[in-house]
């Protein structure tokens, strides 16, 4: 008996061992783990379905507070096809154009095919943008015959809310991974919809390409929090790298920046893998299945040069072929090891620019130039007067993180949750990762440490670079955020639910008990959420009360003129973003529109927006005829554009892009001369016989100016 009660006061963590090493003399106990395992299938059950429900819920919130916004199901055709701004209204129009086709086979030979997006130019709409997912929609209501009980942009904006289900459900998955608790993924799901301001814009952004790819990398993300996992069944490895596989090719054949958010976390592995905070073979999987990926959508976009050579393609190939030049890596002590990492990464990174730079000149490859010219200018490595990248550097989504962000995720306290954890599971991982460089850890101190640290689990070792580098990258780049955002919210709920952290926290105050771990990492996520309920329920509320309605009159008087008194084969030249509109509402022909990741079609946009840079009548007509134009419209918010500040303004851009001297007080530079011409989309409404010769006005409202090109210059 005396050995019995010795062997009841050990340490908690140990009897669960001893107790299945023992079980046959334990019948009590094996009763008590029975028990247990009913307990884990009753919380799995209950944690699914609390899980289902929050995604369901958030989806139903979404829809909801799109149709109080726009009054959606009320308003008219051409109105809601004009809430599909910028970009969303040019890839909203395949969808249309293929439910409009006679059959599918002509609808996508249509797209094939597409003598319409760009004037005067055939180009393959499959191979140059991410629009299988407007494709496999419009077949599924054709062939299920959907339209007999529902509208075509309500099955398509439906399937956007209801991806937002799979993207929170993934969010509350892998919450629930890392912490072992489904009440973290609670937590995690709250603040999300509660912070939606920051983690996503779906509501009035429905058709955009990350509406359509982030949940399947949150889907991809958990996959691969389970996989990291040790000692995994096969058969449950397997089922995790396809699913991995499935979410990593879906997120790429969804998004034209999926290499760009796949190479940071190739980086994140590559980290992970030379810490050893994750076994070598896993970290190989996943790079296979990236590159897998990303040719599998290269085949599908009929071999999409750009992806060839993308630097994703390139890093993985130097990083696992370096791997096999230097075998011997993590071997010596920890001064050995770091030399041999600094050698190792000196050696990827110029593979990688070696193969990127090869692969870019046997293809002939200019696509993603300016996000390179962007970004060099964006970092200080030397200004530019080349308009693409100014373009991007003056517009504020890929300017640097604005400081209300912080602001508004501290008032629900996820920014100061997730700092805590950061700073926790950095020191964690900071002295794991030592231990590994060094190869000194060893039993007997790895026992006695286990005091004041907490081992590194892989799956919160993968999370931790994560969140770093992507949090990076927000920081640079504000339109990446919701990459990040909805990360802190499930980092900073697995932290807070981590029965590590606190028991880490606890032994360095001298008070761990495995009790008061268990109550505190319960109390406090309970006590998070009772406070944002009271917090923050009453707004929620208000929210989903407030009524307005679509109202852009300017806009449907534009659209409506183009389809009544133009030719169906009107070619129209204007900016990007109008454009789009213009294809979704009139199908008629265009110039240019706002999908940038085409050379020819950067350079055709910077021509056509010589209508607002200072050029005399007779260039501006002799370009857009170049281009086929038969018409050209002139927004007055962009030729007395106050939204950006001198020097942002798109006639700045141009005038700075043209050698000339900018409109207004202020410095300019030294080389750059007064234009000899007045600004063209002024002087043309004075209707000076110049002007009339070339053009000749045939719409205006407050808004826009239409004016039609002559054919061949009048005579006067």
């Amino acid at each position: 008996m005396t050995a019995v009660r010795q062997r009841k006061g050990t340490k908690a963590t140990e009897i669960p061992g001893d107790c299945l090493s023992h079980e046959k003399n334990w019948k009590p106990n094996g009763k008590i783990i029975t028990g247990e395992k009913l307990w884990k299938k009753l919380a799995l059950i209950v944690g699914g379905i609390v899980g289902i429900s929050l995604g369901i819920l958030t989806s139903v919130y979404v829809a909801t507070l799109h149709e109080n916004d726009l009054w959606f199901s009320n308003i008219k055709d051409v109105e809601r096809e004009i809430s599909f701004r910028t970009e969303c209204g040019l890839y909203y129009s395949y969808y249309k154009e293929m439910l409009q086709a006679p059959s599918i086979q002509l609808g996508l030979i249509g797209l094939i095919y597409d003598n319409k997006t760009e004037s005067m130019r055939t180009i393959n709409i499959l191979g140059r943008m991410n629009v299988y997912q407007e494709v496999f929609l419009s077949i599924l209501y054709t062939v299920f015959h959907i339209k007999s009980f529902l509208e075509p942009v309500y099955f398509y904006i439906y399937t956007l809310f209801s991806l937002q289900a799979v993207y929170v459900i993934a969010l509350y998955l892998t919450s629930w991974l890392l912490s072992g608790t489904w009440v973290s993924g609670v937590l995690a799901t709250i603040w999300y919809i509660i912070n939606r301001v920051d983690t996503t814009r779906v509501e009035f952004t429905i058709p955009l390409r990350e509406n359509w790819a982030l949940p399947f990398f949150a889907v991809q993300i958990a996959a691969i929090t389970f996989f990291v996992k040790p000692q995994l069944r096969p058969v449950h490895e397997r089922l995790a790298l396809l699913a991995i596989f499935i979410s990593t090719f879906l997120f790429s054949l969804a998004w034209q920046f999926n290499q760009f958010m796949l190479l940071i976390q190739a980086l994140v592995l590559f980290t992970l893998d030379c810490l050893d905070l994750v076994p070598r073979g896993k970290v190989t999987w996943i790079y296979i299945i990236q590159v897998s990926s990303l040719l599998l959508v290269c085949l599908l976009q009929f071999f999409n040069a750009m992806i060839i050579g993308s630097l994703l393609v390139s890093f993985n190939m130097s990083t696992l072929l370096a791997r096999k030049l230097q075998n011997n890596l993590k071997t010596g002590g920890l001064f050995s090891r770091l030399r041999k990492l600094f050698l190792h990464l000196l050696l990827v990174l110029c593979l990688t620019l070696f193969i990127n730079n090869f692969i870019k000149k046997v293809l002939n490859l200019e696509s993603d130039e300016h996000i390179f010219k962007f970004l060099k200018a964006k970092f200080g490595f030397g200004a530019t007067r080349d308009f693409d990248a100014n373009l991007y550097l003056c517009e504020e989504a890929f300017g640097f993180l604005p400081l209300n962000t912080f602001t508004r995720l501290s008032d629900t306290l996820v920014l100061y949750a997730y700092l805590f954890v950061l700073f926790v599971m950095a020191i964690t991982g900071a002295i794991a990762a030592l231990q590994n460089l060094s190869g000194s850890a060893n039993i007997k101190s790895t026992e006695k440490q286990q005091k004041y640290t907490t081992s590194l689990k892989p799956g919160a070792a993968y999370h931790l670079v994560h969140t770093v580098l992507f949090g990076l990258l927000a920081l640079s780049t504000m339109r990446m955020k919701y990459l990040w955002t909805s990360h802190i919210c499930v980092f900073a709920a697995f932290g807070i639910c981590s029965s590590d952290l606190w028991a880490l926290l606890l032994r360095f105050v001298h008070l761990y008990t495995p009790q008061r771990v268990s109550v505190i990492r319960y109390l406090t996520p309970v006590l998070i959420l009772l406070y944002l309920c009271y917090k923050f329920w009453p707004g929620v509320m208000a929210e989903l009360s407030e009524l307005r309605e679509f109202y852009d009159p300017d806009t449907v008087e534009l659209m409506n003129w183009i389809k009544s008194n133009t030719p169906k084969k009107a070619v129209i030249a204007g900016s990007m973003q109008l454009l789009a509109g213009v294809k979704l509402c009139t199908g008629r022909i265009l110039t240019n529109h706002p999908h940038y990741e085409d050379k020819n079609l950067r350079d055709r946009t910077k021509q056509v927006y010589q209508v607002y840079a200072k050029r005399s009548p007779e260039d501006v007509h002799r370009i857009l005829r170049s281009f086929g134009t038969d018409f050209v419209i002139l927004e007055d918010s962009i030729c007395y554009e106050r939204r950006h500040n001198r020097g942002c303004r798109l006639r700045d851009l141009l005038d700075v892009a043209n050698g000339h001297t900018m409109d207004g007080p202020g410095e300019n530079e030294p080389d750059l001369k007064p234009s000899p011409y007045p600004r063209f989309c002024e002087e043309i409404k004075r209707n000076l016989p110049s002007y009339t010769t070339y053009f000749s006005k045939v719409f205006q409202n407050k808004t826009f100016h239409i004016y039609k090109l002559a054919r061949h210059k009048k005579s006067t």
